[in-house]
């Protein structure tokens, strides 16, 4: 699929697509793990804990870093 810009041509690949796409879905859990306390995690999420209040700020925090690097490397997959 090809996109056209005013300067140029940028041609962006479906492992760009793959990539935006992984790096939403990092950064929308890390959202999640920031703001639900550890008891309220599905048992399938790593950090849930029974009876505990807390959140678990690291996982939250390392799962928005892991988009984030996602979404660099969408932006080095583009290429004119």
């Amino acid at each position: 699929m090809i996109v056209s810009r005013a300067r140029g041509r940028v041609r962006i690949r479906w492992l760009t697509w793959v990539l935006l796409l992984v790096g939403a879905a990092f950064v929308a859990l890390g959202i999640y793990y920031l703001i639900t306390p550890a008891h309220s995690l599905p048992s399938f999420l790593p950090g849930h804990q029974i009876g505990v209040d807390r959140r678990h700020t690291k996982h939250g925090l390392a799962a928005i870093t892991l988009g984030i690097v996602s979404w660099i490397g969408a932006w080095f997959t583009t290429k004119p």
